[in-house]
């Protein structure tokens, strides 16, 4: 897959193309509808698949200080993208320049000029240029202009609830990963390089990789939960931890009240791993909440419940492995 940082990348030689539009954070069940749909199309044009996604979030630059956490990194999304069959992944500088391009313009510019689509696939709610004033009604109109077909598409939702980024987001800040994976089509993950924390767990014999997530990332509720550690840079074993490869975790996401701490952090308890993690750069993906986090009367007490929330993790864990195997 093609990666371009702007349509500046687009080759001289560049012919038709079928193109999805979106911020598609997430990439969940509904954008893999929407990204499927236009690798379809393309597929029967015998054109390139395109996807436009966009950097800053577009809600950062018309309202600064409005950006929403955030589900997926840029590459993450482009990872998830490839996987669905995308020829090249196209990331878009929002900025101020490009809000104030008219529909139109961002129709001829863009797509007609730059792009040469055959066909565009949007979301049935989509919306473009100058204060979204541009709807699918509206690219339709263009296309039948320019001489591209337009594909609006209903996003996908189960028992009454449409699978959105919103949506995720809400089920993330609640903790609840699993509403969470259900529309996602997978754990819920959290990306950022092990960092050196205050070293308290590996005193109370729980030794815990202290992740730094990217500004925005999208944290869950305060809690501890069951889910899977990943270091994703390829490389040599660490220690019994191998680059690649999942293993159980059990994680706290919180501010750890017990010690009084204010800083809100994100600690992963590698089950049965001895390796040294700092400047690794690692994903978690939550699987279910453990409990959620509270004080403890005594540090012993709190070490009694950290087995308890880890032998929890164990099972939860193997129960979700089985799962997926019967499956």
């Amino acid at each position: 897959m093609q990666r371009w940082r702007s349509l500046d990348e687009v080759p001289a030689d560049w012919g038709r193309c079928v193109l999805t539009i979106g911020v598609f954070d997430g990439v969940h069940r509904g954008h893999a509808q929407l990204i499927s749909r236009a690798v379809a199309a393309a597929k029967e044009r015998d054109v390139p698949a395109v996807l436009m996604t966009f950097d800053p979030h577009p809600m950062e630059v018309v309202r600064p200080g409005s950006h929403p956490a955030q589900l997926t990194t840029l590459t993450r999304r482009a990872e998830l993208a490839e996987e669905l069959g995308i020829d090249v992944f196209c990331v878009m500088p929002f900025t101020h320049e490009f809000m104030k391009l008219t529909p139109s313009e961002y129709v001829d510019d863009l797509l007609v000029e730059r792009l040469h689509v055959s066909e565009v696939v949007v979301g049935d709610n989509f919306t473009f240029g100058k204060k979204a004033a541009g709807t699918v009604d509206t690219m339709r109109e263009l296309g039948e202009r320019f001489g591209f077909a337009v594909d609006g598409v209903t996003l996908l939702g189960e028992h009454a609830v449409t699978f959105s980024s919103t949506y995720i987001r809400a089920c993330v800040d609640a903790g609840d990963m699993a509403a969470a994976a259900e529309a996602l089509g997978r754990p819920h993950r959290v990306e950022g390089v092990v960092v050196h924390g205050d070293k308290r767990g590996r005193e109370l014999g729980f030794p815990t990789a202290n992740i730094a997530p990217p500004m925005h990332a999208g944290i869950p509720a305060d809690g501890v939960y069951a889910g899977w550690f990943t270091v994703l840079d390829p490389g040599p074993a660490l220690g019994t931890v191998v680059p690649g490869k999942r293993a159980m975790a059990a994680i706290s996401v919180g501010t750890n009240p017990t010690f009084s701490g204010r800083a809100r952090t994100v600690e992963a308890f590698v089950i049965d791993a001895d390796a040294d993690l700092y400047g690794e750069h690692v994903a978690v993906d939550f699987v279910e909440q453990v409990r959620g986090m509270r004080k403890f009367d005594s540090v012993d007490e709190l070490v009694e419940e950290m087995g308890r929330d880890v032998a929890k993790a164990r099972e939860i864990l193997a129960e979700a492995d089985a799962a997926t195997e019967r499956a």
